[in-house]
């Protein structure tokens, strides 16, 4: 009896096996794909506005303030970021415009720098008034700064729009 259990042990050692030997298997392969494209972001609005202050003459000249944007481009992207005063106020692709005021015809100059000693323009020329960088997937806070050197106009409140454009 127990060489009968035996041989049968056997027996159904060898179906099992030769049942997987005789088993075939087929492969395939797919992907996971992503396209990344370049890409940047401006953040500038009211928490931007730069004020020059209350002036009073005569020693109102040379007013200055300054206050900072945030650009963010992907990995490794190079961009230039160009400030251009509005046009309505004849403002220049050199950084510098006027403020106008709701109240009297006067418009107030003023330019923009990119430098704290005011030295450096900053208006909207790629490569020769914009600030550049290479983005790396954060933000970049970029210092604007503004100064008016006459201040001998109507009183009034005067102000003027800035557009921040980045190329990249």
């Amino acid at each position: 009896m127990f060489k009968l259990a035996v041989a049968a042990a056997a027996t159904a050692t060898l179906v099992l096996a030769s049942g997987s030997a005789l088993a075939e298997t087929a492969t395939a392969s797919f992907q996971v794909k992503m396209t990344i494209v370049k890409s940047c972001s401006v953040t500038a609005g009211t928490a931007s506005d730069i004020n020059l202050g209350t002036a009073v003459l005569p020693t109102a000249t040379n007013q200055t303030g300054s206050n900072t944007i945030s650009v963010t481009c992907s990995k490794t992207t190079p961009y230039n970021v160009g400030l251009a005063p509005s046009t309505a106020n004849s403002g220049t692709v050199n950084g510098t415009g006027f403020m106008s005021s709701l109240t009297t015809s006067d418009k107030v100059p003023y330019s923009l720098y990119s430098d704290s000693t005011y030295s450096a323009a900053w208006g909207s020329t790629i490569g020769s008034n914009t600030v550049s960088g290479t983005g790396d997937g954060s933000a970049a806070s970029l210092t604007v700064y503004a100064k008016n050197t006459n201040a001998n106009f109507a009183p009034g409140s005067y102000a003027d729009t800035v557009t921040v454009t980045v190329t990249y």
